[in-house]
């Protein structure tokens, strides 16, 4: 139990009665804090004993800044390679890299928080933004568990407006120019992503096992990992899903494996060199390449073959749920809203259920004539 006792203390020269409020942290640390008012001691001391009790208590003495709590939290968190290396990379340039890295946890006020996302919303995309944001309001809540703040100060926080673009998919002419751009060696690549909806690091991982002509059928297993030549889970479990082969995707990995072969690792797409498969950042470099030699708008990526695969599923009919498996994505939901436009007859589809919905009645709530009415 916490408890009070008085002692003398010279402070400006004066000699006054002071009183130090001791008592021991959850820990079993023996603190102490001093005042000059006896009743003052006692209401500190009551309501230690109080957040104690109630598993509340906050060490309001820890020296921890923002940026060495965020690093510690960060290397906690059961993150894949690339998940870890982006939030590193977050952390050392946006939050430890600022003034409100230096800060003490308990120190850091809400307004602090709103001028830092001001600050780096100059500097930053709006979409990375919110997700720096979400990331620092992860840490601060993680120090509220473990005790360190009472609080998050990371609460209401003015973002700017975000407008996503809406998904303009290459057309097949456009696919198949930007393939023909392609050096011959990764060529069938384009072909394969655009046919198979792949990500650049399934592409990348894909092997000779994983896919069954016979059935026809590609199965994704692994993907490669941003700046490196490592096979590694993919994104997310639903990832690793079996995908219908098309003829023009089977017809282009025929070939390819007949003129190039396959790596010692059953990769099918190997450097002339080395044998083994491309990195993201080398396949990146030839795409790019491709892109203005096919004339296509800039900024055009690998990742626009998956916007193409999943226009051409939606545009045939597929239910939204069938493209978010083929896609590997968690649930129907993210296609929806970034296909949602590209559904087919969706404009056709609204007028008919709003004129549908209204063809038995008139304005005031009357009937057309010569609908069965009531008598008069």
């Amino acid at each position: 139990m916490a408890s009070i006792a008085p002692r003398s203390s010279t402070r400006n020269g004066k000699t006054i009665k002071v009183y130090d409020a001791r008592y021991r942290d959850p820990s079993g640390r023996q603190r102490k804090k001093t005042f000059t008012k006896k009743g003052d001691a006692e209401r500190f001391a009551a309501a230690v004993e109080t957040d104690k009790a109630r598993g509340q208590y906050v060490d309001l003495s820890d020296r921890t800044t923002v940026a060495a709590y965020a690093r510690a939290w960060a290397e906690a968190r059961p993150h894949r390679a690339s998940t870890a290396s982006r939030t590193a990379s977050l952390i050392d340039v946006h939050i430890a890299g600022t003034a409100l890295g230096g800060r003490r946890l308990a120190d850091v006020r809400p307004s602090e928080v709103q001028a830092w996302a001001a600050d780096r919303s100059r500097a930053l995309a709006p979409s990375t933004l919110r997700l720096l944001v979400s990331t620092l309001r992860s840490i601060y809540t993680s120090a509220v568990l473990d005790r360190l703040i009472a609080s998050s100060p990371v609460v209401r926080v003015q973002l700017p407006r975000s407008e996503r673009a809406r998904v303009v998919p290459l057309t097949v002419d456009q696919v198949r120019a930007l393939a023909e751009a392609m050096p011959a060696r990764t060529r069938a690549m384009v072909l394969t992503q655009a046919g198979l909806g792949l990500r650049v690091g399934e592409l990348l991982a894909l092997r000779v096992s994983d896919v069954d002509f016979l059935r026809r059928t590609a199965r994704v297993e692994f993907q490669v990992a941003p700046r490196s030549k490592v096979r590694t889970d993919p994104k997310t479990p639903r990832s690793r899903r079996t995908v219908p082969l098309p003829a023009v995707v089977a017809d282009a990995l025929a070939a390819h494996l007949a003129e190039f072969g396959a790596g010692d690792d059953g990769s099918i797409f190997t450097t002339a060199t080395a044998g083994t498969f491309y990195t993201r950042e080398r396949y990146g470099e030839l795409f790019a390449a491709a892109v203005g030699r096919a004339g296509l708008r800039a900024g055009t990526s690998s990742h626009d073959l998956r916007h193409h695969y999943a226009s051409v599923l939606l545009a045939a009919g597929e239910s939204v749920v069938a493209v978010a498996e083929r896609l590997g994505h968690e649930n129907a939901s993210l296609v929806l809203s970034t296909y949602g436009h590209l559904m087919p007859d969706s404009e056709d589809r609204t007028r008919r259920a709003v004129d549908e919905a209204w063809s038995g009645t008139v304005l005031g709530g009357g009937r057309r004539p010569g609908d069965p009415g009531r008598r008069g």
